[in-house]
């Protein structure tokens, strides 16, 4: 399934550049609180992006924002790794390794999404690979496709602005005298 398609319901669009990993760690924690400040009782994030691109590495950003301070694994094999938070459930899922769409019904994707069988008062999932899961996956709340250029990064955020997380043009990221801008706010 093309991308753009299954991420057609997302209206607000900015690019971030992510010139190190402090970078990518401020840009994950000011997306972590823009989507606990979100007003949807389960949302998903798609993660679009070649190997090694920085999307697991966007999503443990995220967690530690979130305040999460395990380890935060691939889920590249276990295609699932969950984490529990205060009155979060958080999934990250990798369906790179998917050979067929049909693999998400056995692996039970619905159930992660069903806020009538997730014991939380929250709900969080990251899909890296999303095109894998074809139409069989929920459409997302927020899109992010990671690129890397030269030694960097570069991160294209789509969000529904439904979901009432805004982007700004505000925010700074800074690693010594480095700066990044246009991240999320509320």
């Amino acid at each position: 399934m093309d991308r753009s398609a299954l991420d057609s319901s997302l209206d607000i669009e900015r690019e971030v550049g992510l010139s190190s990993e402090a970078a990518t760690a401020h840009f994950g924690a000011a997306l972590a609180g823009c989507l606990l400040k979100a007003n949807a009782p389960i949302a998903v994030v798609y993660l679009h992006g070649d190997l090694g691109a920085g999307k697991t590495t966007l999503v443990r950003s995220i967690l530690r924002g979130l305040g999460h301070e395990g380890s935060v694994k691939s889920p590249t094999y276990t295609l699932v790794e969950e984490y529990d938070l205060p009155n979060l459930k958080v999934y990250h899922f990798d369906l790179y390794r998917l050979a067929d769409p049909e693999e998400l019904e056995f692996m039970g994707m619905r159930d992660f999404l069903d806020p009538n069988l997730v014991q939380a008062e929250r709900v969080l999932c990251f899909v890296e690979w999303p095109e894998k899961g074809g139409a069989l996956l929920t459409s997302p709340h927020v899109a992010l496709t990671m690129n890397i250029v030269g030694e960097s990064r570069r991160c294209s955020v789509a969000a529904n602005s439904t979901m009432q997380v805004h982007p700004s043009n505000r925010y700074e990221a800074q690693h010594e005298t480095e700066k990044t801008s246009e991240l999320f706010s509320t």
